[in-house]
């Protein structure tokens, strides 16, 4: 099985009884020291200006293969962010979320079945994935509008007024973006936002498992790799995507990475999961003295 298939299906559920949160990043083994240090072989320049060509074509392949069976719904989501409800109760008004990357849905349905005050704009680079979106006896355009975008390129003012949004999710998706082109993704992002307005973000975090699982000849850069299947996957530091916000134009809220132990009781495995789970502010501008 893929490096895809076996560990990064199991993202979509954070709780665990062997959880932790903190600043410092994973401490390694002597013998994973040791492979990162020798995987210095990177993938031919050829070969990754034809992955960045192909990206769209390689996600659209991915959902046709899996079509909606390959994450699990995203029922933490409100638990691990309060700001789902409370950017709501505080405007007294219905959240306007913008689900960056939506996927087939995993994360918009479940919060369109518990919160009744809420329309989420569902946005993702692949047309097929988008389709799953719009097929799901769930989706109603009254309370949801789902259209295919590519963050790095397309213009989201063309479906998102400017400064509309109240809170937008990054829910594993800017690790599947080209390094090159994520400041521009947050840039975009950073637009639509309403001043005050948040950014929830979770992706995969330095040394996770699924990085040292890589094998020599599918290094695209520093803590950049090509799985299998010929999608990509970053793993972020909490200083690199600090950086990547800030220079956005966002300060940081919550920057902090989530440490975990993912049990296969059936193989006899304990593997290390490391995710950054963090929070970004569009700052309300301040009022010059008279």
């Amino acid at each position: 099985m893929s490096v895809t298939g076996e560990l990064d299906s199991l993202e979509s559920s954070p709780a665990s009884p062997h959880k932790s949160s903190g600043l410092s990043e994973r401490t390694l083994t002597s013998e994973e020291l040791e492979k990162l240090r020798n995987d210095r072989v990177l993938v031919s320049d050829f070969k990754q200006q034809k992955l960045e060509m192909d990206a769209q074509k390689n996600w659209d392949l991915f959902y046709k293969r899996n079509t909606t069976n390959f994450f699990k719904d995203r029922h933490w989501t409100t638990r691990e962010f309060e700001e789902l409800k409370n950017c709501r109760e505080s405007q007294g008004q219905k959240l306007v979320l913008l689900e960056a990357g939506c996927g087939v849905g995993n994360c918009i349905f479940p919060l369109l079945e518990e919160d009744l005050s809420i329309f989420i704009y569902a946005c993702d680079f692949s047309p097929r994935a988008v389709e799953f979106v719009k097929q799901n006896a769930l989706y109603c355009t009254e309370r949801c509008l789902a259209f295919q975008c590519d963050l790095t390129k397309d213009d989201l003012q063309t479906t998102i007024q400017v400064e509309t949004v109240d809170v937008a999710t990054l829910i594993f998706v800017l690790s599947a973006i080209h390094p090159d082109k994520m400041q521009k993704a947050l840039e975009q992002i950073y637009k639509v936002l309403r001043p005050g307005g948040i950014v929830l973000f979770r992706d995969y975090g330095l040394y996770d498992h699924a990085m040292l699982r890589f094998k020599s000849g599918n290094k695209l850069g520093e803590s950049f790799y090509v799985r299998q299947d010929g999608t990509r996957s970053f793993f972020f530091s909490r200083e690199y995507l600090a950086g990547l916000f800030q220079q956005a134009g966002f300060e940081t809220l919550v920057n902090e990475y989530v440490l975990r132990e993912t049990v296969n009781k059936k193989e006899g495995l304990c593997v290390p999961r490391v995710f950054l789970q963090s929070k970004f502010l569009k700052s309300v501008p301040s009022l010059s003295p008279a």
